[in-house]
């Protein structure tokens, strides 16, 4: 029987979703498998949904996950997670950060920010890791590297630290001038 399995991340743009999502993939084909990757932007340029997909395997025919699939899923934020919700399978995997960006209709008092997220998802999902990314990579100077902390868990919760590079891999995708701070910031998320 041939094995698969599929990731699906999701944030709000401007997060680095699709930068994770490449250095994932990078790192899964390093392992040998045969990957595949899709994007979905949306309004991503106007802080709206960004999610992403991966299969990888032994052979993988197309990227797409659908509800019920997913064997993990990586949130950048909290209403992102819930509204990936249905793509995980039963058994799956939640890693999310516990941050809070509020969408316009929030904003514009149309709606509430649903504060318990993550408690509503703990009564449906059993496996709910919940981080501190976007924390992290501030007090580590600068937020925009919540994704390469995210980054770090994930590659501990999944057991791959050994089978990949990832450290070379984070190396080669981020500018020069934010390696170093982006290698801190791998290895914060790796050790939460």
């Amino acid at each position: 029987m041939k094995m698969s399995r599929s990731i699906v991340l999701v944030g709000v743009g401007g997060q680095g979703t699709i930068l994770i999502s490449r250095i994932i993939t990078a790192g899964l084909m390093q392992m040998g498998y045969d990957v595949k990757m899709s994007e979905i932007h949306g309004m991503s340029q106007r802080g709206g949904s960004v999610s992403t997909m991966i299969k990888y395997g032994d052979k993988v025919y197309a990227p797409n996950v659908g509800n019920g699939e997913a064997d993990i899923v990586i949130s950048f934020e909290k209403i992102e997670a819930l509204r990936a919700l249905p793509y995980l399978k039963k058994g799956g995997k939640m890693i999310t950060d516990d941050r809070e960006i509020y969408p316009m209709p929030v904003l514009t008092g149309a709606a509430e920010y649903p504060h318990d997220a993550i408690e509503e998802m703990k009564k449906v999902v059993p496996d709910v890791t919940v981080i501190k990314a976007a924390d992290t990579a501030e007090k580590l100077g600068t937020i925009k590297a919540q994704n390469i902390v995210l980054l770090g868990a994930f590659v501990k919760a999944m057991g791959l630290e050994e089978k990949a590079d990832w450290k070379a891999l984070v190396a080669q995708y981020v500018p020069e001038k934010a390696r170093e701070m982006n290698l801190k910031a791998y290895e914060a998320g790796f050790a939460m």
